[in-house]
């Protein structure tokens, strides 16, 4: 597949996490998931590269491959399905996470000194603008969900996410690809790992929907499009690759509109284009 099809793809592969997360929250605590989910992708990724004779890296850039993973996968996704776990509305949560292009772009701008065009932060203000219009109809400020627990949770996820990644350009772009993202999973399997233990009770409700959910969220995303993210990082701006998530809440909700038959308004589909526009500024 050609290079320029690669920022589509991970957008259409990204968004297919918060439904299969969906499916796999009722029969499966957060942690507990997410720990058995970053061991499975690891291992595989590590057969991987063992198999295909990639050169590990050294004990220095291993350790930066495993903060990356920690923040990336293990803080990011470990807080935002807890807050969800607990009670946030998944808009309100998505809403939180939808500021991420715009910590990012500031932190890719003090630590590797990336310089941002006023065209760039004028597209991500509009993008911020088109993920507000998608998520607003689904917002409910009234649910007992929102406490400060949950929204600090929210808080906590994007910022690790946007730190992960400014992390991953400046230390873990010079390793193999494989092999760092395989590191990356240990790292976060751990942390999860540990607040399950910590904190869940490991009750597991097995079924078709648990299993589903599992398979899809362990190689389309923790493989497929957690490699593309990688690629992208590591052959764009940061703050540029960022600007992609604008589009995620978007098609999330066309997503869950065809199989959920969950409502989508017309409200929401001129903010899907006003996002759009948004990452065409940024990235153009």
């Amino acid at each position: 597949m050609p290079v320029r099809f690669f920022p589509a793809l991970f957008v259409v592969l990204w968004a297919t996490g918060f439904i299969g997360a969906r499916y796999a929250m009722p029969y499966m605590e957060p942690f507990l998931f997410l720990a058995a989910r970053f061991l499975i992708a690891g291992a595989i990724l590590g057969v991987w590269v063992v198999l295909a004779g990639n050169r590990w890296p050294g004990r220095r850039g291993a350790m930066h491959a495993i903060i990356a993973g920690c923040l990336i996968h293990g803080v990011y996704l470990g807080a935002a399905f807890w807050a969800i776990h607990n009670g946030l509305p998944a808009g309100m949560s998505a809403l939180v996470v939808g500021l991420q292009p715009l910590i990012t772009a500031l932190i890719a701008g003090v630590a590797l000194g990336e310089k941002i065009q006023p065209r760039y932060w004028a597209g991500l203000a509009v993008g911020c603008v088109g993920v507000a219009m998608v998520l607003w109809p689904k917002l409910s400020i009234s649910a007992g969900g929102i406490t400060p627990a949950t929204v600090t949770a929210s808080i906590i996820s994007v910022f690790a996410i946007s730190i992960g990644t400014v992390w991953q350009k400046r230390f873990v772009g010079a390793i193999d690809l494989k092999a760092g993202t395989a590191l990356q999973y240990l790292g976060a399997a751990v942390l999860t790992g540990v607040f399950s233990l910590a904190f869940e009770t490991h009750i597991i409700i097995w079924s078709g929907p648990l299993i589903f959910a599992m398979f899809w969220l362990v190689f389309v995303l923790s493989l497929g499009a957690v490699l593309l993210l990688m690629i992208l990082i590591n052959q764009g701006a940061v703050s540029k690759v960022a600007s992609l998530f604008y589009l995620v809440p978007g098609v999330t909700a066309l997503m869950a509109y065809a199989l959920f038959g969950e409502t989508l308004t017309w409200f929401q589909l001129v903010g899907m284009f006003v996002a759009t526009m948004g990452v065409a500024l940024s990235t153009g």
